[in-house]
């Protein structure tokens, strides 16, 4: 439930959510790291900067304190302003509903679940920067993913609009300052060709890949939308997802680490892509959430392999 309540300094709603949220885990997946220029994490709560349909805006969201402990104060600037208030419920897990989930089968899965019932799916209803995202960290370490998108919107993104924004808070480029990126521009952010190269077709069909917000994350319809983009595959299009409609049975396949991850914790062995769909499918309908778990509850695989070398493509 929201309730709106006049401000001078921005317009500002209360959300009341249904059931008690934990803040630092539900949005933890909107920060590309913790040098995103774009989301702030704070002692309590977050500030974003978003481009919005509306235009860009700053959100600001708190929770309360005392009598408002649960309740969360959302503050927004700029022409997204609006858009962004309305936003975050979606962003603190509101059609997230996990009460029809059985983990009965799965006792630790259970107690994990108990100890971060307030865990939820984030949604942030745009698909487009969900995608950039994704296809930076396609086929590269994490490490040089978030380097790659803090170097490129460091470079190409807008200040935060309004007076409270936090020094260094940046909106993202649009897609057309997507498209205008030069050759040398991506090279020096360390994002491969074919990298570059989907980006940049995304970015000429942003507005009709925005207009997949508006489907299910169950509807092939989406699938087969960021699909039409060459250059993404299964894997990208269960990243973009899991980011900008919560699908709760996204899986992604393909990843370095994921199925090693799932079949330690599930069988207490490390599994190939095939072995973590078999261990998963009890739960098709909500794979995302189990996969949540998993890592809430810190089950992932001892890393004993050496990391992978980041390859440097930028040059001198």
């Amino acid at each position: 439930m929201i309730g709106v309540i006049a401000s001078e300094a921005a317009e500002m709603d209360v959300y009341r959510p249904r059931h008690p949220v934990d803040l630092r885990q539900t949005t933890r997946p909107l920060g590309y790291g913790a040098a995103d220029p774009t989301f702030r994490l704070t002692a309590d709560g977050f500030w974003r900067g978003v481009l919005t349909p509306d235009g860009p805006a700053t959100l600001r969201v708190q929770a309360g304190a005392g009598a408002d402990r649960g309740a969360f104060r959302i503050e927004s600037w700029g022409p997204g302003a609006q858009w962004a208030r309305s936003s975050a419920p979606d962003l603190l897990g509101a059609r997230d509903d996990w009460s029809h989930l059985d983990l009965s089968r799965n006792p630790k899965l259970a107690e994990i679940r108990r100890r971060n019932a307030g865990l939820f799916l984030t949604r942030t209803g745009l698909v487009f920067p969900a995608l950039v995202g994704a296809v930076l960290a396609q086929k590269t370490t994490g490490r040089q993913a978030r380097d790659s998108w803090r170097y490129l919107l460091v470079r190409h993104g807008t200040a935060a609009p309004g007076p409270a924004a936090p020094a260094g808070l940046l909106v993202p480029p649009g897609a057309e300052q997507w498209a205008r990126i030069p050759s040398w521009g991506w090279h020096r952010a360390g994002v491969q060709p074919s990298q570059s190269r989907t980006a940049v077709a995304a970015a000429l069909r942003a507005t009709s890949l925005e207009r997949l917000a508006m489907l299910d994350p169950s509807d092939e319809k989406l699938s087969s939308g960021l699909r039409s983009v060459p250059g993404v595959g299964a894997w990208t299009v269960a990243e973009t997802t899991q980011l900008s409609h919560g699908d709760p049975d996204a899986v992604s396949v393909g990843d370095y680490h994921l199925s090693r991850d799932v079949g330690w914790a599930l069988v207490g062995r490390p599994v190939d892509d095939d072995g973590m769909l078999e261990l998963l499918e009890p739960w098709r309908g909500d794979r995302q959430r189990v996969i949540r778990l998993i890592y809430a509850g810190g089950l992932r695989r001892p890393r004993r392999a050496p990391r992978l070398t980041i390859q440097d493509h930028r040059g001198n």
